[in-house]
């Protein structure tokens, strides 16, 4: 364990949503592996308590909290610009933070929620670090997903529930979207030196679409299941040599898995990259 130490030492790992769930776990495992890690939450008290908890846990001082909304593209491009000036490297970005809202809510730009921060805020996030993470390569692109996907569709028609919005559907096509960005994003990057992965966390015991008229019961389950369990793939991917030069994959307990059928379909994974970088002021 102690040549993995200093393997990690010096290299900064910047963890979105890192305040609680998964991606307190998945900071507080990189910072007991030496890590610098940066966690970013939206609310400061609550980063403010993880970050400190996460030290005391891992012995690990290289910690940092910094604040960014995501659902907000103006405090994503600050918090990106911040970031860059006051860090010369970035080795791994673990996009983690995600939410599930059962009504259509629209963010301060006027995009739905959950479309906003699930996916945009994925695309936005990675696009504005991109350069930092070339520089800094061999690099990491961590994209938290869910099995959940399978249930998702994207449609150019109603990609922010214009027409109709049901939380679970929302919630499995923004999973959908993390993967299709995640699959054509690797196509981008090949010779780069920086990989981008996805994953369905672990220790989800049960599948929260299966049942819906269970769905509270199964939800409960869901949020319950140990975040500890649930984080260990998104480690994985972030901090195993096994996967160094792995790229474009979908990963299900620390391995390769596939994922659904319309998830491969190229086309419409470059048209979700277009009407992204449209809806987020970025040229294709």
């Amino acid at each position: 364990m102690s040549n993995h130490n200093s393997n990690m030492s010096g290299k900064v790992y910047l963890v979105t949503g890192a305040n609680s769930g998964i991606g307190k776990e998945t900071a507080l495992a990189l910072a007991k592996m030496n890590a610098r890690v940066v966690m970013v939450s939206r609310d400061r008290a609550r980063g403010e308590a993880a970050l400190q908890e996460i030290k005391q846990q891992s012995g690990n001082d290289a910690l940092e909290l910094m604040l960014c909304d995501l659902s907000s593209q103006n405090s994503t491009r600050q918090f990106a610009d911040e970031f860059k000036a006051t860090h010369d490297r970035l080795d791994v970005l673990v996009n983690n933070a995600g939410v599930y809202l059962r009504k259509r809510t629209l963010t301060a730009d006027g995009i739905e929620a959950t479309f906003a921060i699930n996916h945009l805020g994925y695309f936005l996030l990675t696009h504005l670090l991109l350069d930092l993470l070339k520089r800094s390569a061999p690099s990491r692109i961590v994209n938290v997903a869910s099995d959940a996907h399978a249930y998702g569709k994207v449609d150019f028609e109603n990609l922010q529930g214009e027409k109709k919005y049901g939380g679970a559907r929302a919630y499995a096509n923004s999973k959908l979207e993390n993967i299709m960005f995640t699959y054509e994003l690797a196509r981008r990057l090949e010779g780069t030196g920086v990989t981008v992965n996805c994953l369905h966390p672990g220790a989800v015991g049960t599948n929260i679409f299966s049942a819906l008229p269970k769905f509270v019961e199964a939800m409960i389950k869901w949020f319950t299941l140990s975040p500890a369990k649930g984080a260990e793939t998104s480690i994985y991917l972030a901090a195993s040599p096994d996967v160094e030069s792995v790229n474009g994959k979908y990963f299900v307990k620390k391995a390769v898995a596939k994922s659904s059928e319309s998830s491969y379909n190229k086309e419409v994974a470059r048209r979700l990259w277009d009407v992204s970088a449209q809806l987020t002021g970025l040229n294709p």
